[in-house]
């Protein structure tokens, strides 16, 4: 399985993105899929993560209510859609595919498949 991210730029604070991760070598309903980022000199950080079965998601507290995650089965494609963006959301943003069980869905080692990154840059 592969993943590719793409849809990263620079956009000023308050504006949006979509970030997209195209799944080629599996179909995206078959894993967990998931959206991780890392600042310059900092860890990465859970960002989202949808659940294979049922659809669930998941945020972390410094973006919900401003990004979705989402699939389109169809295309094998997964998005984050940012809204309201802020100079922290400043970051390479990273997808990920696994099948992790709930209790870790927000850990980087449940998953085990990675795209390259993109880079989003906010301005204020």
């Amino acid at each position: 399985v592969q993943l590719q991210a793409s849809g990263g730029g620079l956009v000023q604070a308050g504006g949006s993105l979509r970030l997209s991760c195209i799944i080629s070598g599996g179909t995206s309903r078959s894993y967990g899929m998931a959206w991780f980022r890392q600042a310059p000199g900092k860890e990465r950080e859970f960002v989202a993560a949808l659940r294979q079965s049922g659809g669930n998601t998941y945020y972390a507290d410094s973006v919900k209510g401003r990004f979705t995650i989402s699939r389109d089965n169809t295309e094998n494609i997964v998005y984050l859609q940012m809204i309201n963006l802020n100079v922290e959301d400043t970051a390479v943003y990273y997808c990920a595919g696994g099948r992790p069980i709930l209790s870790i869905i927000r850990s980087r080692e449940a998953y085990y498949y990675w795209g390259q990154g993109t880079l989003v840059t906010v301005s204020s």
